[in-house]
């Protein structure tokens, strides 16, 4: 029975895209769906709570995944690098099925309430992070701020750069893109310093007697960074 359950929500999925490419997302009802899928009203609601839903089938899952991820997470790991890698399961979602996600892309461009509905998805995907993002970041001055800013700019980066990979209909390289896009974040919001990722990363290098005190050792620091 196992098997069967992904078969009739697969079913009900493709049957849904082909009619909403033949007839319009407005014009199909979920009547139209289950029809066409060769199943009852009831089958439908049991995998999809709304006709939207149907056109979003895997986010619930990879939300799942990706919460979980974030817990399993090693306390010592650095917080902003586990953020960047739990996006990347969103990615790999859109990315599993390039035909299936432009399609989508083009659907919730032209349908508002769509649009609407994909919104709100990206919105929790965005809290999960922020939520991860403060328990990592509590007790920091403006632990909570930097937690909800992190989380934003991660979610910026991604849908940046993915939303550019479906508008050329899935061609390209849309991991690359989301890589050169996290650059920016950890770059921004990582260790004090991180080269941008379009710019050669400096060494800076210190001659100083040996014993010579702390503080002088900073001044020469100082003073050689303010004269580059």
């Amino acid at each position: 029975m196992s098997s069967t359950k992904p078969a009739m929500r697969d079913a009900l999925v493709a049957a849904a895209f082909q009619l909403f490419l033949e007839r319009g997302y407005e014009q199909t009802t979920v009547d139209d769906i289950v029809t066409l899928a060769g199943v009852g009203r009831r089958s439908f609601f049991r995998y999809f709570p709304s006709k939207e839903d149907v056109v979003f089938p895997d986010h619930e899952r990879c939300l799942t995944d990706m919460t979980a991820f974030l817990a399993a997470s090693d306390p010592g790991c650095d917080p902003i690098e586990r953020v960047c890698e739990a996006v990347r399961l969103v990615l790999r979602m859109y990315t599993e099925n390039p035909t299936f996600s432009v399609q989508r892309y083009r659907l919730t461009k032209q349908v508002p309430g769509l649009r609407a509905y994909e919104l709100s998805v990206v919105w929790r995907y965005e809290r999960a992070f922020a939520e991860y993002l403060r328990g990592r970041l509590k007790g920091l001055h403006d632990g909570t701020l930097r937690a909800d800013v992190i989380a934003a700019a991660v979610a910026a980066a991604h849908n940046n750069a993915l939303r550019s990979w479906l508008r050329s209909d899935g061609h390209g390289d849309a991991e690359q893109a989301v890589e050169h896009a996290l650059g920016y974040v950890q770059a921004a919001f990582g260790a004090p310093g991180a080269p941008s990722p379009d710019e050669p990363e400096d060494v800076v290098v210190i001659v100083s007697r040996r014993g010579a005190p702390l503080w002088r050792v900073v001044q020469e620091i100082e003073s050689t960074l303010e004269r580059d």
